[in-house]
C-alpha cells in the first residue's frame, strides 16, 4: 500500500466539528489520514468545494493533501448532494487516473456511493466507514430516507472491507444490512493524548472563565439526535441548583435550527436561563480546556456508532455519563469511568449527576479509570490496523459488485 484516496464527500476534515455538517467524522478523517501518511501512506482526501475561494489543493503535511472537487454550486445542503456524487466521482477518477491509487477508503454512504462508483470505473478495492448508519437512526426515532438506506445496502454489498469502529456497530452491520461478518474488520478510532489527557482543572476553569459552581458539559451538534434535551433536563431535575451546563456546538443539519429554537424553550420552561452557557464551536484541540474544567460530560445521543465526544471526554479524566447505545457501550465501563443510561428520562440522569457531585472521592476514582481506558486509544495503532487491510485487500480479487 502506497497511495491512499480517501472520500469526504459531504464534509471537509480541514472543517471545523460543530459548524455545520462538521463533527466526529471530521475529526476521524484528519486524525487518521495524518497517522498513515506518519506511516509512509501517502494520502488524498477528497472533499466536495463547498466556497467558492477555497484552493483546489492544501498541503496539510507531508503524504496528506485535501483536494477541494467542483461539484455542483458551492452552496448546497446535504440532503441536496446525492444529485452531485457522480460529478464528483467523475473528477476524482480522473485525478486519480493521473496520480496512481492503490484503494479507496470513503466516509459516510454518499461517499460510499462515489466509492462504489469509482471501484467500478478504476477496478479498486474499496473501504467504507459508514459512521451513522440509516436503519439504525430510524430505530431510534430520527428517520432517514429509504433511498439512503439502500444505497448504503448496496455499497455494503460491493464493498471489499466494510469496517465498523467497535463491536455494536458491527452487529448493526449484519443486523440491519445482512453484510458478512467476514466482510466487516473492527477498527476503533484514537485520540490525541497530547492534547486530550488529564490536567489542572482550576487551571482550565480559569482560561474559559468558569467559576466555582459544579460543571456539566455538551459537546456537540445542536440536532435532534444528539438529545441536548435530555442534559437541559438533567441540570434542572438536579439536587445541586447551582449547577451549570456547558454546551458547546452550533444548530446543524435541517432540523438544527429548529431544535435551537425547541431547546431555549425548554431552557425558559425549566428555569434554567441562567445556569446554561453557550460556546460557539471550538477549535478541535481547545476542546481539551474544556473537558478539563468540566465535572462530568453527558453524552444523550439516540444513536452513535462510536462517540468520540465520550472518547476525548475520559482521556481528559472526565467522568462521563452516556446512552447505552452503539459504540457508547464499549467507551463507557458502567460504575468504573462513568454511567451508561438506559433510558431517556431526565431525572434519572440528574440521580446520577447528583451521586457523581456529591461523592468525590467516587468521581476521583473514575476520572482515573476513564483517563486510563482511554489511553488505550490511539490513531497510530488504528492506522496501523488499516495498513494491514489496506495491504490485504490490495493483494486479493475484488469483492464482485451485483
Amino acid at each position: 500500500m502506497q497511495k491512499l484516496a480517501i472520500l469526504s464527500l459531504h464534509t471537509s476534515p480541514l472543517a471545523q466539528p460543530g459548524t455545520g455538517d462538521g463533527g466526529g467524522m471530521n475529526v476521524y478523517v484528519r486524525e487518521l489520514v495524518g497517522a498513515l501518511a506518519q506511516a509512509g501512506v501517502e494520502c488524498r482526501a477528497y472533499t466536495r468545494r463547498w466556497a467558492d475561494d477555497l484552493p483546489e489543493r492544501v498541503s496539510v503535511e507531508p503524504g496528506f493533501e485535501v483536494v477541494h472537487v467542483p461539484a455542483g454550486p458551492t452552496h448546497q445542503t446535504k440532503e441536496e448532494l446525492p444529485d452531485h456524487v457522480r460529478e464528483f466521482s467523475e473528477w476524482v477518477r480522473d485525478d486519480i487516473s493521473e496520480w496512481g491509487a492503490d484503494a479507496v477508503h470513503a466516509n459516510y454512504w454518499l461517499s460510499g456511493v462515489a466509492g462504489l462508483q469509482l471501484k467500478q470505473m478504476l477496478q479498486l478495492p474499496l473501504i467504507t466507514t459508514f459512521h451513522t448508519l440509516a436503519r439504525v437512526k430510524a430505530e431510534s426515532g430520527d428517520p432517514e430516507p429509504e433511498s439512503r438506506a439502500r444505497a448504503e445496502a448496496e455499497v455494503m454489498a460491493c464493498a471489499d472491507v466494510v469496517l465498523a469502529n467497535c463491536v455494536p456497530e458491527a452487529d448493526q452491520l449484519e443486523e440491519f444490512y445482512f453484510t458478512p461478518r467476514q466482510r466487516i474488520e473492527i477498527v476503533p478510532p484514537g485520540v490525541d493524548h497530547a492534547f486530550f489527557s488529564p490536567g489542572s482543572q482550576a487551571g482550565a476553569r480559569n482560561a474559559i472563565g468558569a467559576g466555582p459552581n459544579p460543571m456539566l458539559l455538551f459537546v456537540g451538534r445542536i440536532q435532534p439526535l444528539k438529545g441536548l434535551d435530555v442534559a437541559v433536563g438533567a441540570l434542572a431535575a438536579s439536587e445541586h441548583t447551582d449547577a451549570e451546563l456547558w454546551v458547546i456546538g452550533g444548530a446543524s443539519g435541517v432540523k438544527g435550527e429548529e431544535e435551537l429554537s425547541r431547546i431555549n424553550a425548554l431552557i425558559d420552561d425549566l428555569g434554567v436561563r441562567s445556569r446554561v452557557k453557550f460556546v460557539p464551536p471550538q477549535p478541535h484541540h481547545l476542546l481539551s480546556t474544556y473537558y478539563r474544567a468540566a465535572d462530568i460530560s453527558l453524552v444523550p445521543s439516540r444513536s452513535e456508532s462510536f462517540g468520540l465526544v465520550a472518547l476525548e471526554a475520559s482521556a481528559c479524566g472526565t467522568p462521563v455519563i452516556a446512552s447505552a447505545v452503539g459504540g457508547l457501550l464499549t467507551l463507557v465501563d458502567s460504575g468504573v469511568t462513568g454511567f451508561l443510561m438506559e433510558e431517556r428520562d431526565p431525572d434519572r440522569w440528574a440521580a446520577h449527576v447528583d451521586l457523581l457531585l456529591d461523592d468525590p472521592l467516587l468521581a476521583r476514582r473514575m476520572s482515573i479509570s476513564a483517563a486510563a481506558r482511554a489511553r488505550t486509544y490511539t490513531w497510530s495503532t488504528s492506522a496501523g490496523r488499516l495498513r494491514r487491510i489496506y495491504a490485504d485487500v490490495s493483494s486479493r480479487a475484488l469483492q464482485p459488485c451485483s
